[in-house]
């Protein structure tokens, strides 16, 4: 099994809410360039435009990316985790004019139980820009969104 496919045992289901984790290769932080950064932004958003997936909240800290989403009814999530990778490293190293690989190989999720708190989960995924120490203020972190503002 590829190392980008789910966990043995882990299967996605249509519908369902996920916490994705994805890293950038090695940990470079090629998102504290903003223009990097925002062309992940666009490439999350072609997937939400295409009913692949809704975005319910995200962040794009320095060296990897939170994403709070539910899967549409067309792909798996390995295949929608897949193509966000391959779009966004295509258009990152193109704006770099590089050739490098941008993603770790393989992500990590959660899918949400009934019973978690949606909120609570995005709440979490917006306040690491200040965990991290970033900003003082999450509205002064330019790389962030979530659907309950």
């Amino acid at each position: 099994m590829p190392r980008d496919d789910l966990l043995k045992g882990r299967f996605s289901s249509p519908g369902h809410v996920y916490h994705v984790t994805t890293c950038t290769e090695a940990r470079r932080p090629l998102f504290r360039d903003f223009p990097c950064g925002r062309l992940v932004v666009k490439e999350m958003q072609a997937l939400n435009n295409t009913e692949t997936l809704t975005s319910l909240a995200w962040v794009i800290m320095p060296d990897h990316v939170h994403w709070l989403f539910q899967l549409g009814n067309d792909r798996t999530l390995s295949h929608a985790m897949k193509g966000f990778k391959a779009s966004s490293a295509l258009s990152i190293n193109r704006f770099l004019n590089r050739r490098d690989p941008v993603w770790q190989r393989g992500f990590y999720d959660h899918a949400l139980r009934r019973e978690e708190d949606l909120r609570t989960v995005a709440r979490y995924i917006v306040g690491n820009p200040l965990r991290a120490g970033l900003v003082q203020h999450i509205g002064d972190y330019p790389l962030w969104d979530a659907i309950w503002l």
